[in-house]
């Protein structure tokens, strides 16, 4: 699953969070800390893990 890198707007810390692709698109996102919805989302390193080998 891919990580999704936060920012608040109200309480200006970072967070990251573990979602599905479908539940990123239709999920309200909260601040752990403060519960505001006030969120940018963070543009990230991305990775992937795939079950072949090459």
């Amino acid at each position: 699953m891919p990580s999704y890198e936060y920012a608040c707007k109200e309480c200006k810390k970072s967070f990251t969070l573990t979602l599905t692709v479908a539940d990123h698109d239709k999920k309200r996102i909260a601040c752990p800390k403060c519960k505001s919805r006030k969120v940018d989302q963070q543009f990230g390193s991305f990775f992937a893990v795939t079950s072949k080998k090459s």
